[in-house]
């Protein structure tokens, strides 16, 4: 069953198209992720399936409401952690929940008891009376997310859940996040541009950039998709080198980049010397050559020809009018 499903989403600001016709589902129960750069997309979509935006054109559902015409019944339906901190750090972990929880109409019995579940959930009982102000990043992260699921949502949206974050307390943010799918049965749609934090969460992975969806699939079958190995070398006539092995069988996928060649093979060790024989027999050099598993990055690219890394994000003139749109929509 999906539980998100979009159709040619599109949003466009003064001109700039941010979201390109996209179309994708989720499945109910899954983590499913976008992965890209900043500037790709990804929080804008969530800001549409959330109801904090409208599309320019296109159409979506969340919990089977339509994102503009059933708009307080998608609310009631989800939660959100965004990028940006929203917690009242003058009030305690518990106090936050609490006054949360009363937005949402939960009577006083069950507000406490939930709160207390989710606490247990994101491991913070022991700091339930601390103000927030005195919470460190990691904690302020679970405890947002913990406000997040109060209401019981069906479905959890996380934008850059662990951005800014250290790597242990990443990796215990992504434990909890774990956790939560599976006793909580939410599902969950998260962005990052982290390829660790998509290959550990997401039971699928829908690789964004520029506003259109490239490619969604299992991080196995992606990673499988252009190899079991990854081979990179650089040469002295890269050209003539690749005519030449993409009329091999065993080549997988080969790339050229601005100055070396990725190719996806399998039993990369065994073709090492294959591709250095060839070489030879056109006279061409061999600078350097190294064999690896593939990552996501690999994947992003071979989609796109840039590493996920080097793709930046100008602070388009658009962002004014995106912040504009939200404040309405509240």
């Amino acid at each position: 069953m999906d539980i998100i499903k979009t159709e040619k989403l599109r949003k466009e600001f003064n001109g700039f198209t941010a979201v390109d016709d996209i179309s994708f589902s989720v499945k109910k129960g899954e983590i499913f992720g976008f992965l890209g750069p900043n500037g790709a997309g990804k929080t804008t979509t969530i800001k549409m399936l959330t109801t904090l935006m409208n599309p320019s054109s296109g159409s979506a559902t969340v919990a089977g409401f339509d994102v503009n015409k059933k708009r307080n019944d998608v609310r009631q339906n989800i939660g959100v952690v965004f990028q940006e901190p929203a917690l009242d750090t003058e009030l305690t972990g518990k106090e936050n929940l609490d006054f949360h929880a009363r937005m949402y109409a939960i009577d006083s019995d069950k507000r406490k008891s939930r709160i207390e579940e989710v606490l247990k959930l994101v491991d913070l009982e022991k700091k339930k009376d601390e103000y927030v102000k005195n919470y460190s990043g990691g904690m302020k992260r679970r405890l947002e997310i913990a406000r997040g699921l109060m209401h019981f949502p069906n479905v959890l949206f996380l934008d850059e859940p662990t951005l800014g974050l250290d790597a242990q307390t990443r990796r215990a943010i992504w434990e909890y996040i774990k956790k939560m799918n599976k006793e909580e049965k939410t599902t969950i749609f998260l962005t990052t541009h982290y390829m660790d934090e998509a290959d550990f969460l997401c039971d699928r992975v829908g690789i964004i950039n520029k506003g259109k969806i490239l490619v969604i699939d299992t991080t196995s079958n992606l990673k499988n998709s252009i190899g079991n190995d990854i081979i990179t070398l650089s040469c002295t006539n890269m050209k003539k080198l690749i005519d030449k092995l993409e009329k091999e069988e065993w080549i997988k996928k080969i790339k050229k980049h601005e100055s070396f060649v990725t190719i996806g093979v399998e039993k990369g060790e065994e073709k090492i010397p294959t591709i250095i024989e060839i070489a030879q027999k056109l006279n061409i050099k061999i600078k350097s050559i190294n064999l690896r598993k593939p990552t996501l990055d690999d994947v992003f690219l071979s989609f796109t020809g840039k590493s996920i890394s080097n793709e930046g994000a100008a602070d388009h003139p658009w962002k004014k009018h995106a912040r504009r749109e939200m404040l309405k929509n509240r």
